[in-house]
């Protein structure tokens, strides 16, 4: 029986230490079920590490919960910001897809079960059309849209999205937004990694300030102040600083 609706999400003291770096500092927040949930910061601030916990990818302290509406866990898609593949390979777009959900050989065609779904998510994210091309010849918004359209199939329940708009062009972006809508009608629960907060204000409902802990959390509308965003940038700045100045303070 599938989900009735993406989970929320409870990260409580999460720390990740990579060596000797603190990569992640006592994480604590909440992502309500169904909901849009930004996660902002600058470089290196943790912001993937925490999406590798999420995803059991790598040891870490604390804890981390998903609490799914339904009887058992639901779908789970998760959208890289690129694609890493050696662009000479004679995939097309339909082998591509077809090799991330069904078991039998992509030379062999799409099954049945596979080909109205996988044409469906492709028409969604309007690259239909070059299904035939090969994955190489697209452009990087392209192939971006065409990592939108595998989070589609099987139908998700909650997509984590790792800077999903970094090669996406003014087309690209209307898709995006409409993939939001149709995921938040869905009630699919959203963890979307963003750099741009204008996008994040205008499409999030709930945002986290992330540079190795939680230094804000709320509605983007109340919470993505000129200052705090300043402080969000410069914290990791200011906190190496003090800690060369205490090294040579004799």
């Amino acid at each position: 029986m599938k989900a009735a609706g993406g989970p929320a999400i409870a990260f409580e003291r999460v720390a990740l230490t990579l060596g000797r770096t603190d990569i992640l500092r006592d994480v604590g927040l909440r992502v309500a079920a169904g909901s849009v949930h930004a996660l902002v910061g600058p470089n290196g601030g943790g912001k993937s590490s925490l999406f590798k916990a999420l995803l059991g990818q790598v040891p870490h302290h604390g804890q981390i919960a998903l609490h799914w509406p339904g009887e058992r866990p639901g779908v789970v898609a998760y959208v890289p910001q690129a694609l890493a593949f050696d662009a000479g390979l004679p995939m097309t777009v339909m082998d591509f897809m077809g090799a991330l959900c069904q078991q039998r050989p992509v030379l062999m065609g799409l099954s049945r079960r596979w080909k109205a779904p996988v044409e469906a998510a492709l028409q969604q994210v309007g690259m239909l059309d070059k299904s035939k091309r090969r994955m190489g010849a697209l452009s990087g918004g392209e192939r971006q849209r065409v990592l939108l359209a595998q989070a589609l199939v099987p139908a998700p329940d909650l997509v984590l999205l790792d800077e999903p708009m970094s090669a996406l062009d003014e087309a690209g972006m209307r898709v995006f937004e409409a993939l939001l809508a149709h995921w938040r009608a869905s009630r699919v629960t959203v963890l979307w990694i963003e750099h741009d907060l204008d996008a994040v204000s205008r499409l999030a409902d709930h945002v986290t300030g992330l540079n190795r802990q939680v230094l804000f959390d709320g509605p983007p509308a109340s919470t993505l102040t000129p200052e705090r965003v300043l402080a969000l940038f410069s914290h990791r700045a200011r906190r190496d600083e003090a800690a060369i100045a205490e090294e040579v303070t004799p």
